[in-house]
């Protein structure tokens, strides 16, 4: 398989941005959020409330720090600030504005000619996403459970689903 890279990226200057720390626009309603305080240090679990419009109501200044390309942390719906546990890979998170606020960032950084990269994080899910809790359901009968990889005694009614730390902190 041969991998062509794209012309435009050989001279990129990239930015990455992890949205929920970055800028948080007032026209995003965040009214009945719980959130950090915007300078509070910033905790594992914990919201600050950026989102997509506050990065395009910023990028006058990334324009001028000479960027032509933003990386994304992922934006998908998730459960947790850094969105690396996806429930929905179809959605934009709402907490980051949706959907419409991806296409108001994509079409002002376009108008700039600046490059959006989203993080697509395609190995990672949560107990949200609707296939994993088909799982969690109907266990070793469900279409999806060839989509993950579970412990045979759990998946096969041998051991109740709960929540178990393994030793790596990775759960089970």
């Amino acid at each position: 398989m041969e991998i062509k890279t794209p012309d435009w990226i050989k001279d990129a200057i990239f930015y990455q941005i992890f949205p929920d720390r970055f800028a948080r626009s007032e026209r995003v309603s965040k009214q009945s959020l719980r959130l950090e305080k915007w300078d509070s240090p910033p905790s594992v679990y914990g919201f600050k409330g950026g989102d997509l419009l506050g990065i395009s109501e910023h990028l006058d200044y990334l324009e001028e720090l000479g960027i032509n390309a933003l990386y994304l942390n992922p934006i998908t719906a998730s459960a947790s600030n850094h969105r690396y546990h996806t429930y929905d890979y179809f959605r934009i998170d709402p907490i980051l504005g949706g959907d419409a606020a991806f296409r108001e960032l994509l079409d002002t950084a376009h108008s700039r000619n600046i490059r959006i990269i989203p993080d697509g994080v395609f190995n990672h899910a949560s107990r949200g996403m609707w296939q994993f809790h088909h799982v969690l359901e109907t266990g070793a009968g469900s279409p999806y459970v060839d989509w993950f990889h579970f412990n045979p005694e759990f998946l096969n009614g041998g051991k109740k689903w709960e929540r178990i730390l393994l030793p790596t902190n990775k759960i089970c």
